[in-house]
């Protein structure tokens, strides 16, 4: 798992602004309309089971249940015309949605 530098800056930004840590969660829950869908929010900090990479001062953490599915991944921010959003780079994903918010294993 990889955290790039601009997802690391944005999240730096967004913990700030909201007085938190700089502790961004992915988890994978189902749905979407390809199977699996991507879930990122701010946590207080890693639990037991989370594989935990730190990239800038900004942790990511990942658990296990998740990790099954978006190990080797990069999370990245981006910013486009058409908005801007974390965007995950998955390995294991054989097929995902034109919005990148879901996939399929």
């Amino acid at each position: 798992m990889t955290l790039s530098p601009s997802a690391a800056a944005r999240v730096a930004a967004i913990a700030a602004k909201l007085g938190k840590p700089a502790v961004l969660r992915l988890s994978v829950e189902g749905g979407g309309c390809s199977g699996f869908q991507y879930k990122f929010g701010l946590d207080r900090g890693p639990e037991d089971d989370d594989l935990v990479i730190e990239q800038d001062g900004v942790t990511l953490v990942v658990d296990s249940m998740s990790l099954e599915l978006v190990g080797g991944s990069v999370v990245d921010y981006v910013e486009s015309l058409g908005g801007s959003a974390f965007k995950v780079t998955n390995p294991n994903a054989s097929a995902g949605c034109g919005c990148g918010s879901s996939f399929a294993v």
